[in-house]
């Protein structure tokens, strides 16, 4: 159905789902199935075709074709005594974890995929924001998370191991030398499942770990906003080939993307902030620090010697205490002093101001 959807679809040249559902939906009473099924496979279809005409506009791209068998539907979608029903008379049985999952309040299915080896059921949580009275900065680097927090703890979460796994693989993938492009992609495919699924795992307990702390400390969370990294290491900028590879390797933007949808299903505020100077300038008085041995910054203004990653995970938090919604005393507006009004010049503000 998807890709007789996509045959009309691009034949016709529709991308919404209206459109394309007046088109293909009687080209699609034929398949022996239920209509939900036929409604969520052009919904899905409107997805491929606004992408494909997007990229098709840039480059020169195939045709798209599904390849993999699957089953999805978002309507008629109920939970019976460990059994999920589905349209058509479909029921499959629930394992205890996805029971007690789906069992929480405010959860609700939306969506149920069924493909040859796997069942994706995709649920949302309605919960209220979490009423925070502290905040916690958070500095990401390749080989560690540096947090600093409102009540002046330092917590430093080890991620070396993520880069050693990453450096053991490009390794692997380096001293390949079979002249062969269909069996050096199957390798190397191989390789970046692994790699994926063991980064994946530390990641996955880091940011779990840093979650948790928030939500037990009623915590808003503040990160940096990371743009153009991987601009700043590209070839020909005088670095090396394996620093290069080691600093494009880092996986910076799957930890906040991982923090950030576990806070959101915890109520907890995440805050971007501006990346600019949060290592170089001082987190006391904010004037520029000198570099020192082992990470290391010392002030010149105020004495202040710091480690680097601390200070930026400081910096961070000053930057995202000023988006908290209740303010302290000395950031309180100040009220401007009253307009001088000249006579015969500002004739309207004097007439304004006699008449109000």
């Amino acid at each position: 159905m998807v890709n007789e959807a996509v045959r009309i679809g691009l034949d016709k040249h529709l991308t919404s789902f209206k459109t394309l559902s007046i088109a293909a939906y009687p080209q699609l009473k034929p398949y022996p199935i239920d209509s939900k099924y036929k409604l969520c496979a052009i919904s899905r279809v409107t997805g491929i075709l606004k992408n494909h005409r997007k990229l098709s506009k840039k480059h020169t791209i195939r045709r798209p074709y599904c390849t993999q068998p699957s089953l999805a539907t978002c309507y008629g979608l109920k939970m019976v005594q460990g059994y999920l029903k589905m349209p058509g008379k479909l029921t499959i049985p629930l394992n205890p974890y996805t029971i007690k999952r789906l069992s929480q309040p405010g959860v609700e299915v939306r969506s149920v995929t069924i493909s040859t080896n796997r069942l994706t059921i995709a649920y949302r949580k309605g919960n209220e924001p979490a009423n925070c009275t502290g905040m916690m900065g958070i500095d990401r680097n390749l080989n560690n998370v540096t947090i600093a927090e409102t009540n002046g703890n330092i917590i430093i979460h080890d991620l070396s191991k993520a880069t050693k796994v990453k450096n053991e693989i490009r390794q692997v993938k380096r001293h390949f030398k079979r002249n062969d492009d269909r069996v050096r992609k199957r390798i190397y495919a191989k390789y970046g499942r692994l790699e994926k699924a063991r980064v994946g795992w530390i990641l996955h307990n880091t940011s779990a770990s840093i979650v948790k702390h928030a939500e037990q400390n009623h915590q808003a969370i503040a990160m940096e906003n990371l743009t153009g990294i991987r601009k700043l290491y590209r070839k020909g900028n005088r670095q090396g080939r394996e620093y290069r590879a080691m600093m494009n390797s880092w996986s910076y933007y799957e930890l906040q993307r991982q923090i950030e949808y576990k806070a959101s299903w915890e109520g907890i505020p995440v805050i971007q902030v501006n990346a600019r100077g949060t290592s170089a300038k001082c987190s006391t008085c904010g004037n520029r620090m000198i570099p020192e041995e082992n990470r290391q910054l010392h002030c010149p203004s105020c004495n202040h010697s710091v480690d680097r990653d601390v200070n930026a995970a400081m910096n961070i938090l000053r930057l995202g205490l000023r988006f908290r919604p209740e303010g302290s005393a000395n950031e309180a507006m100040v009220l401007e002093p009253a307009i001088a009004v000249i006579q015969k010049v500002d004739a309207d503000q004097l007439t304004q101001q006699t008449t109000s």
